[in-house]
């Protein structure tokens, strides 16, 4: 009985050590993988929404790694005058980016203001369809 307890005690003690509170972003935290940024170019333009206060972001995501990427979350935001966050959205890039390959995408609905910031949220390397 008593190991029992203890077993009990060990393995709270241990899940309770391994959970963290999630990461967001924020206008410092811009991304999961600090290597995205040599791993990928974005390119974006703004289009406006047809309500007048918002804008699509339009663009192509280029994959300048030897390796497909899988499971692509790109992170958009808005900004003001001061580079403080206004808005904010993650959105999933449609299927894969072949190793050197190039996708389009699009980020709708994105509160209108004077600069935009995108860039890679997340992504798994090589698990392409073949993979």
């Amino acid at each position: 009985m008593r190991i029992s307890v203890a077993l009990v005690i060990a393995s709270s003690m241990l899940i309770a050590s391994c959970s963290t509170a999630a990461i967001t972003p924020s206008a410092t935290v811009t991304t999961l993988s600090p290597d995205a940024e040599r791993l990928f170019r974005i390119s974006s333009e703004t289009t406006p929404e047809h309500d007048g206060t918002h804008v699509r972001l339009r663009g192509y995501l280029d994959n300048l790694y030897g390796e497909t990427a899988a499971r692509v979350q790109l992170l958009a935001q808005s900004l003001d005058t001061s580079r403080n966050v206004v808005d904010q959205t993650i959105e999933w890039v449609p299927g894969t980016v072949s190793s050197f390959g190039r996708v389009y995408d699009e980020i709708p609905g994105m509160r209108r203001a004077s600069q935009y910031r995108v860039t890679v949220w997340a992504f798994d390397r090589g698990r392409g369809p073949s993979s």
